[in-house]
């Protein structure tokens, strides 16, 4: 289904998201359209927040807002469902746009798997009705869906479709880029070439599909590695248990823009906890890349001014590999809680690869090593 017609038939004038590559025709939709406009279209920092937001919008103008995600995003949005919008509280109406990754019978990387499974589930378990959306799903189809859920929205409820693989199209492309000239992957090999056999905890996405080669090209262990496949957002978090019962052992994570917006409230836990042997770098473009480019709230705020509110001791901002390289020996060689922002160029190579190893035998791997040092 082309994705004007069926954003014609929400009859919805205000979307707030986080973006999903199974729903990439519709987010360079919105972009090619509206961009980010404070009045029609917010990429929010997760989803819950986008339900926040999305609430006030309707409190305001009595309207429907629609609210795009991942799957994944689910589990973010069961609070302010349950306790904000549902009929035995607020009562506020919305849609939801539900990207299907991991759906039962469909190849998926193991983070997508039970998720996908337990995707409906959720939804009804939240009261929420959904439409499953396909390739085959018609425009006739499509307003005999909207007629019943009208009704259900008018009454203050929820709906939702959940969106199958090319379910949707669109055809004009968008391109996401930024003025930064170091990339993403060669950032990576130098963070590894440094922390040589340091454990490092990598976030969600490309970050670690790199991080896997980079030790593939080294002839390298994977053991001194903990790849966050899913959970995005929560990798410092991982770091942070981590660095705390292995105070003897420098740790390393590396991090993104995107998953640091996502719970940046990890930032003052993790100052106030103040592991002298954690080293927090953020690989920052400015761009949800895994799951398409589209822009993030920290493409142009002030990480540093922000890591020093919440009480990191070190604080760097690196846009050139020279001083990159400086900034990582001193990092490997001090005592103190280290954040690092590294300005990234947008992209990675077309035949960038995944983990060939289970995550199960990451864990494994990885707790082995932890055990021996």
């Amino acid at each position: 289904m082309k994705v004007i017609d069926f954003i014609k038939e929400l009859d919805a004038d205000f979307f707030t998201g986080v973006p999903d590559s199974q729903l990439k025709p519709l987010c360079n939709y919105l972009m090619n359209t509206y961009g980010i406009d404070k009045n029609h279209h917010i990429i929010a920092a997760n989803e819950g927040n986008c339900v926040g937001l999305a609430a006030g919008y309707h409190l305001a103008t009595s309207k429907v807002p629609v609210v795009y995600m991942q799957n994944s995003g689910e589990g973010n949005i069961i609070n302010p469902v349950a306790s904000l919008l549902h009929e035995k509280v607020y009562n506020i109406p919305m849609i939801f746009i539900v990207g299907w990754r991991g759906e039962p019978g469909v190849h998926d990387e193991p983070q997508h798997i039970y998720q996908g499974e337990i995707t409906i589930k959720l939804l009804e378990d939240l009261g929420i009705e959904s439409f499953i959306l396909d390739k085959e799903t018609t425009i006739d189809e499509l307003e005999n869906v909207m007629k019943e859920f009208r009704k259900l929205l008018n009454e203050g409820k929820q709906v939702a479709f959940v969106v199958r693989k090319n379910a949707l199209e669109y055809d004009e492309k968008v391109v996401y880029q930024n003025d930064n000239t170091m990339n993403r992957e060669e950032i990576i090999e130098h963070i590894v070439s440094v922390s040589g056999k340091d454990p490092i905890i990598s976030t969600t996405g490309k970050a670690s599909r790199e991080l896997f080669e980079i030790r593939e090209r080294n002839q390298e262990s994977h053991k001194y590695d903990f790849l966050t496949v899913g959970s995005m957002g929560h990798s410092s978090s991982i770091a942070l248990g981590v660095a705390i019962n292995k105070p003897n052992q420098k740790i390393w994570c590396i991090d993104g823009d995107g998953a640091l917006l996502m719970h940046m409230g990890s930032l003052p836990v993790l100052g106030s906890i103040n592991p002298n042997n954690l080293v927090h770098i953020v690989i920052n473009n400015g761009a949800h890349e895994t799951v398409g480019g589209m822009p993030t709230a920290l493409s142009h705020l002030n990480l540093c001014k922000i890591a020093e509110a919440c009480n990191y001791k070190r604080v760097y901002h690196v846009d050139n590999f020279e001083e990159l390289d400086k900034v990582l020996k001193e990092a490997k060689n001090n005592q103190e809680l280290t954040f690092i922002e590294v300005m990234s160029s947008i992209g990675a190579r077309d035949d960038l690869g995944r983990p060939t190893t289970t995550a199960i035998e990451n864990k494994e791997n990885f707790m082995e090593y932890l055990s021996q040092i």
